[in-house]
Formats: C-alpha cells, structure tokens, sequence
C-alpha cells in the first residue's frame, strides 16, 4: 500500500478504540506499540497509577540527547448526547473526508507518523527521532505531564518537537496556558427562614465568582499591547456552579469549577494570588463566624504551561521551510507543546485537519490534509538525515 493508504488503515483502527478520557486507553497503545516494534522502534509502555491507562515513548536510532520527537495524545472526547450521522467510532469515507471520532484530534497524524516510522528509521541513525503517545490529554494533559516528568528524571533530553494538534497544517509558535479548578465550599445548612443561622456555600460561591469577574477585568487591563493571542488578555471562564436540593434550604456545600488560561506565568500569579487572599481574608472569616468548621477547599485539575513564542526556535524555523510557510501564528486552544517547552526543548504545533472539527458530532479529517502530513513528515525526516550525515562528516 502507498503511505496515505496505510495511514487511512491505521486511523481506521484507532478510531474504532473508544479511548474517551474516562476509560482505558491500553488497547490503542499496544496496537501503537507494536506496529512501531515492528518499524525497528524500542518501544515503553508508561502505565499510570490506575494501570488502566499509559503514555507510548518509542525511539528510532541511537540513545543520544539531541533529534527530533512527534507527540499526539491518544485520547477523545466523550460523544455522549452529539447527534452523529454514523457510528463515531467506525470511520466512514465521504466526499474526500474520513468521519469518526478522533479523526481529526488527533488519531490522523499519530497514524501518518507511524505509517511515516519506516522511512523515518532510515533518518535516525545518527539522531534519534522519538514518538510520544499520551493519555488524558483532554482533562488535564494528565499523560503529557507525566511523561515530560519521566524524561526529566531519566536526563533525556530531545532538542525538538513536533506538536500534531490539527491546525490545518498552518505553523503555530504560541498558545495560552490552560489552568482548571475545582472549589468546594463547605458551610452550614439550615432554615431558609433563618438565613443568618447558617452558612449559605451557594452564596459565598458566588461572591467568589464575582471576586473573579472583577478580577477578569484586571486582566483586561493588563494585557500588554503587543500580545500575540486572541483575545489579547487572560481569560477567565465559570463553567459550573453545583449545589442546594430545595427552595427553603441554606445549602451546606457548593461546588465551583472554573478555568483560567493565562497569557503568562505574572497573570497566572496574578489571578491565585487575589483570589487566594480574597478567600483567606473575607469569605472564610465571614463563614467561620458562624460555623467554625467552614471551609473552602481548592483542587487543582491541571495547570498547564502555555506555549510561548520564542525568538529562536529552530523547529518553527524547519516547519516553515518545509511547509513553505511564511510565518508562524498563535491560537486559543491549549495543547502538550508547552510542557515539552518547559524541558528546554524547541517545540512548534502543526497537523492536519481544523481545530473546528474537533470534539463535534461528525469530526472529520480531509484525506488532503493527511497527505499533506505524510508530505511534511517525509521532508522532515530527509532533513533530519542529512542534518546528521552533515554532522557525522564533520
């Protein structure tokens, strides 16, 4: 089979794993692992803590620092309550277009680098080229997290990254952090008729989200003039508020969750700084005057580090070449980029199919955009080799 063949085979069989986040990924990243296996790849399964679900890290050619890694994560959204036209999970072809869950973020371009893996162990003789698969990216970057973690412990240290989340194969050099938290308030039921008897958590979870609204406006204001994103500012999202059971109840606990995804590391600072002092200073006093054991108590879901636009970045620099691009550009969404960033190492996002496909009923992925992947991968891969045949004589 031509390459865009095995590519449309291989996403055929990921798509039909149901990897949503809330269940196991394990069975997509055996059939992963062994095809690279059978590329010549030395393949690690990462399991997490539950076993349930894993990180797939493979390298082609030598164990040297330096080359090249090609990230995806494995799981999905959940199609639960979206109105699709065909089941999600069997990939259908119509009119150039390959639907199914996933096919678009962002089984189409884990399935066009290990269809690519072949050709590619060619190239890494003397550089290495990685593959990073993770779990759980879409609740938290949870797999990508622990993955950059593993690499840092063991000293492996890749000198570049290629990021596949779909941007219509356009370069991408920047996004935004992406922070969620979970706040529990916990106050005192009592009579509704007697509201200054107890300690009403939907209240004081709404002056928090006030709190955060006010500062929302903040953020509005600090934003620099030259900001690269849109919107230019950090942003701030309330997207549920849980509590109470009947009108003439003070409800004893309530639950927050909310997200911030900031522009940089001061906002971010910023924002839990405030919010932190608002809680400690006014609301918690206020509740424990009533209930001594009043609390309010925050999870941290995930804070992940946005990618940042550097001024060198000789993988943007490659992809632009390669691509024929004549520019790189930011986006809104979040992706793993900036944990690899954070390990030093060079980091660009670009991969077939649109942003707007994903996590919507009837996702899809052009077959054009695949073949243009494969397209880039294969240059890609012919640039890698003979950057370290260049090297190796010199």
């Amino acid at each position: 089979m031509s390459d865009l063949e095995t590519t449309i085979a291989l996403l055929e069989a990921l798509v039909a794993f149901p990897t949503i986040s809330s269940d196991s990924n394990m069975d997509a990243i055996t059939f992963l692992a062994g095809h690279l296996e059978r590329s010549g790849a030395r393949v690690e399964v990462l399991r997490d803590a539950s076993g349930q679900k894993a990180n797939l890290w493979a390298t082609l050619g030598p164990e040297i620092d330096g080359g090249l890694v090609l990230s995806g994560h494995s799981d999905v959204v959940p199609v639960a309550e979206q109105d699709w036209s065909s089941d999600p999970f069997v990939m259908t072809r119509r009119n150039g277009r390959l639907y199914g869950r996933g096919t678009c973020d962002m089984k189409g371009f884990i399935a066009a680098c290990v269809a690519m893996a072949p050709h590619l162990a060619k190239s890494a003789r003397h550089r290495p080229i990685h593959f990073a698969f993770t779990h759980d990216e879409e609740v938290g970057c949870l797999g990508g997290r622990a993955l950059v973690e593993a690499l840092s412990q063991r000293g492996i240290r890749p000198a570049m990254a290629l990021i596949g989340e779909p941007t219509q194969m356009q370069v991408i050099e920047g996004h935004k952090g992406c922070c969620e938290y979970t706040v529990r308030f916990s106050g005192a039921e009592g009579h509704g008729s007697a509201p200054d008897r107890g300690v009403n958590a939907v209240e004081y979870a709404s002056r928090y989200i006030a709190r955060l609204m006010q500062l929302r406006q903040d953020l509005i204001e600090r934003a620099p003039q030259d900001s690269p994103f849109d919107p230019p500012y950090t942003t701030i999202n309330v997207g549920a508020l849980h509590g109470g059971h009947a009108h003439n109840v003070i409800p004893g606990a309530a639950t927050l969750e909310w997200e911030m995804r900031p522009i940089n590391d001061a906002d971010m600072a910023f924002v839990k700084s405030r919010i932190d002092s608002y809680c400690r200073d006014t609301l918690l006093p206020q509740m424990r005057d009533v209930a001594a054991d009043a609390d309010i108590l925050t999870e941290i879901i995930g804070e992940v580090a946005g990618l940042v636009p550097m001024p060198v970045n000789a993988m943007r620099d490659t992809i632009q070449r390669l691509t024929g691009a004549n520019g790189a550009s930011c986006v809104p969404f979040g992706t793993e980029a900036g944990l690899f960033q954070q390990l030093g190492i060079q980091t660009v996002i670009c991969g077939p199919g649109s942003i707007e496909q994903a996590h919507k009923p009837d996702e899809y992925v052009e077959i054009d955009q695949l073949s243009q992947c494969l397209t880039l991968l294969h240059k890609l891969g012919a640039a890698h080799g003979a950057a370290s045949d260049t090297n190796d004589a010199g």
